[in-house]
Parts: C-alpha cells; structure tokens; sequence
C-alpha cells in the first residue's frame, strides 16, 4: 500500500489496515524510528491487553518511572 504526506507531515492510513488494527479517530499511534524505516503502532485496548504482565518481574516499573522523568525534563 502506498500513501503521502501533507504539507503539515500528515499521512492517511487506508481504511482496511484501519479496521484491521482497530484505529479510531482519536487512537494514540505510537512511531517507531527503526533507523533506515519507521514503524507505526495503534495503542489500542486490545494493544494494551496483549501487554498485561509482559513486564512482570522485569524491571518495567522502574523502566516506566525513568521514562516519565525523561519525558518531564525534555518538556521544561
């Protein structure tokens, strides 16, 4: 599937990967820069189901504290 992107750096996701992936008008897209290409990924309800104890015991709290931190001090 081929697309473009506006003056503003908008592009359209074609209406069948939108109902493939359960994107809705106003679903958080999160974009992945994997270096030479990038990724995107709807933050959906079934996204953050999939992610249910996936951190469990690893450190993922700590993980999303630093990040949060990170994030309040690039907006200061």
């Amino acid at each position: 599937m081929e697309t473009y992107a506006t003056v503003k750096g908008q592009i359209v996701i074609p209406a069948t990967l939108r109902r493939k992936y359960g994107i809705k008008n106003g679903t958080k897209i999160i974009v992945i820069d994997n270096g030479d290409s990038i990724s995107l990924k709807p933050v959906t309800e079934q996204y953050l189901k999939n992610l249910q104890g996936s951190l469990k015991g690893k450190g993922g709290l700590k993980a999303l504290t630093d990040e949060r931190r990170k994030d309040k001090e690039r907006e200061k």
